[in-house]
């Protein structure tokens, strides 16, 4: 099988399994992969996630925002166009409407690094992009500004969008972001949650990127 159906098929397992997780329900969010320093191929728009082939996924060029072929790529193609072209080191991008990342975004409230494995995975904090209208190239850079030195964000009154190396970090950061913010939430009620120390936190996340990872990765090959 080429990379390209690989990538295509990649695509697919990743909505199937964020349907299972309840991240997203019919057509909503959206999931890509960057194929090369040109293109990208990223989600239908309209089309829900259990009903996808390999043919469906859509190849833009994220440089232009330009796709191939007659199907039309997600409504919010620039959000990923924005993230390739800023994120050399970034390979896949999925946004979300997760239930408990969805009512953190609704409250607007940046969430602070509260759990090991969320500043380990994520950063040292998860910004909230401003509201602004969804497909547009303001919101595109408004999440790109504030995933800088982060692989998640929430986006005001909309989602999260949630990016890694490979489709399945990009997973396993989604699933993380739902378990820091259910704690937020519940610690609401606790009389707030205490975050880890900001220089602490930084370096957790910089570990995880420059060792943990890289030695996940060798493990495998193993």
């Amino acid at each position: 099988m080429e990379i390209i159906d690989q990538l295509r098929l990649g695509i697919i397992e990743i909505g199937i399994k964020l349907l299972t997780e309840g991240f997203v329900a019919r057509s909503w969010g959206n999931i890509s992969a960057r194929l090369d320093d040109t293109y990208m191929l990223i989600t239908p728009s309209g089309r829900t996630y259990d009903d996808l082939s390999v043919e469906d996924i859509v190849m833009v060029n994220y440089h232009n925002s330009r796709h191939e072929g007659q199907i039309e790529p997600s409504s919010e193609k620039e959000v990923h166009c924005e993230i390739y072209r800023k994120r050399k080191t970034i390979n896949a991008v999925i946004h979300t409407h997760q239930m408990n990342a969805s009512t953190v975004a609704t409250a607007r409230r940046e969430v602070p690094a509260i759990i090991d494995d969320q500043a380990q995975i994520i950063g040292p904090s998860v910004r909230v992009a401003p509201y602004t209208l969804a497909g547009t190239k303001r919101i595109a850079k408004r999440v790109e500004r504030a995933l800088r030195g982060r692989n998640a964000a929430l986006m005001a009154n909309h989602g999260a969008v949630c990016i890694g190396r490979d489709l399945e970090e990009a997973f396993v950061v989604c699933q993380v972001l739902e378990k820091t913010c259910k704690a937020f939430i519940e610690a609401e009620f606790l009389g707030g949650a205490k975050s880890i120390n900001k220089f602490q936190a930084a370096l957790m996340h910089r570990y995880y990127i420059r060792n943990y990872s890289a030695k996940a990765n060798k493990n495998k090959l193993l």
